[in-house]
């Protein structure tokens, strides 16, 4: 878990210094451009560090799953070799999601304009500044992504289904409270990411206006990888102690 753990905080480190240190950039000197070959940079990392970060999070799902379905199993199954295999086939598709949506996107020539409406190279606001007639490959190269993000989720759901009727059977008290410490944040951290990227490649065309896309975009790139860690550091007990310090009011139960 601690291996996976420490891949989602390189995937979330990258997410934020993708996009921010630009956009921060741009707000101290008062401007907002950005060179083509620095969007298209932009575009590629963000989306293999958020295709990456979808694979690991469906990686990391079946790892609770085997660890609480599957236990006297867990070692010859979620061996470190099988954690790298894993870890590696995530980066992996990510990097070919990356490739085939930067490639299309990229290819298409952009004639309504040079003005991305938005605090970093976003696809769907690329996308409108073209009017070519392969127009609709980089819809398909969209909608393939959006399908394998929802064949993800649909894993997720499915461990997720197994993993609570396993905890429910368990006749320790306990034991139960256990099993959903371990799972509970990774099952926030995925409800997180899934609900605001959803909702923003997938509100209709009625609801967006530049402050409600520059609201979502902020919530799916932004908030996920800074609220991750704190998600997963509550269960470290020195972090509980050192909240309960600060904010005396604020009563954290022990796991």
């Amino acid at each position: 878990m601690y291996f996976f753990l420490l891949n989602l905080a390189l995937l979330d480190l990258g997410c934020i210094s993708t996009t921010l240190p630009k956009a921060m950039a741009n707000a101290l000197w008062d401007t907002r451009a950005i060179s083509y070959q620095g969007c298209a940079a932009q575009v590629f990392l963000f989306v293999l560090l958020m295709s990456s970060e979808y694979s690991l999070l469906t990686v990391m799902a079946y790892d609770r799953y085997v660890a609480i379905c599957k236990p006297l199993h867990y070692g010859s199954l979620v061996g470190s070799r099988a954690c790298a295999q894993m870890a590696a086939a995530a980066w992996g598709s990510g990097f070919l999601n990356a490739v085939l949506l930067t490639a299309t996107t990229f290819s298409l020539p952009l004639c309504h304009g040079n003005a991305v409406d938005q605090f970093f190279c976003e696809i769907p606001h690329i996308l409108r500044l073209s009017c070519s007639d392969s127009y609709l490959r980089e819809v398909g190269a969209v909608l393939f992504s959006i399908f394998l993000a929802f064949g993800y989720f649909v894993f997720i759901v499915l461990s997720y289904v197994e993993i609570f009727r396993a905890v429910l059977r368990m006749p320790s008290e306990q034991g139960q409270h256990k099993a959903f410490s371990t799972c509970l944040p990774h099952l926030a951290v995925v409800s997180l990411f899934f609900s605001t990227g959803i909702f923003s490649y997938l509100k209709p065309p009625s609801m967006s206006s530049p402050s409600l896309d520059l609201v979502v975009a902020v919530l799916y790139s932004v908030l996920p990888p800074v609220v991750n860690p704190l998600i997963y550091s509550m269960r470290n007990q020195e972090l509980k102690d050192a909240v309960r310090k600060m904010f005396p009011y604020i009563v954290l139960k022990h796991p």
